[in-house]
């Protein structure tokens, strides 16, 4: 079983998703797809000459958040793996599963489509990390269960002692970062870009509508215009690496 490319997918509320959808294809340079599924609640951020890696989806209840769909050539393969590894299957559709990790963080195994080619660097960024923050008593339940399902992917302890960073083989497009947090809360995720500049990025992102929300050494954490935390980290957005 190989996964063959990522999507993160940006999880807001159903009556925010266009101002959410606008925000966002503004900072990644792409266009939005047509609404597509029973409720017209999924489109794709689609780039010029590359393959699409970040979608959106309109949830039903909650704040919303981010998650990850691994696109395999094997899907029931991905779907054994992960349940080896200690995942729950949420709902098992006829070519594709959504799943749950350990800490409840959930993720879908999909189908792939041929997609090989990675956006571009846009402007000094590049969205390119999917973050998982994980209560204190799970984190090493869920940096062992991802360890285990990413096989193939480094794997490996971050910049801090409460960061592990997981690298995808080449090609693919976006990283995983597990955060172990300072709280027993229910796991989350959130949207990571990698910035050449970060008071420059975050400029450009108020101009769009997005709102300073905490500062950190190495990041800054943001408000999207539909309320959606995401952050812009220190990093080099060719490599994903920490700059400097």
């Amino acid at each position: 079983m190989t996964i063959r490319w990522t999507y993160a997918f940006i999880d807001r509320p159903a009556g925010l998703l266009d101002r959410a959808g606008a925000f966002w294809t503004a900072v990644t340079d792409t266009r939005l797809s047509q609404p597509r599924g029973d409720h017209g609640e999924f489109a794709t951020l689609l780039p010029g000459a590359a393959d699409a890696c970040v979608k959106v989806q309109a949830v039903g209840s909650g704040a919303g958040g981010a998650h990850l769909d691994f696109a395999a050539d094997d899907v029931r393969g991905l779907v054994a793996s992960a349940l080896t590894a200690g995942a729950d299957v949420v709902a098992d559709h006829d070519d594709w599963a959504v799943l749950r990790s350990p800490a409840g963080q959930l993720f879908c195994a999909v189908p792939w489509h041929g997609e090989s080619v990675r956006p571009p660097v846009v402007r000094g960024t590049r969205l390119d990390q999917v973050c998982v923050d994980i209560p204190p008593s799970l984190y090493d339940t869920e940096v062992a269960f991802w360890s285990a399902l990413l096989a193939a992917w480094a794997s490996a302890p971050g910049s801090l002692p409460e960061f592990h960073v997981l690298k995808p083989p080449p090609g693919l497009p976006l990283r995983i970062l597990l955060q172990r947090l300072g709280e027993e809360r229910p796991a989350s995720a959130h949207l990571d870009l990698a910035c050449a500049d970060i008071p420059a990025t975050r400029a450009a992102h108020e101009r769009l509508g997005a709102s300073f929300a905490a500062g950190g050494r190495h990041w800054t954490v943001m408000r999207d215009p539909a309320g959606g935390v995401y952050c812009l980290t220190g990093r080099d957005p060719e490599t994903g690496g920490l700059a400097g």
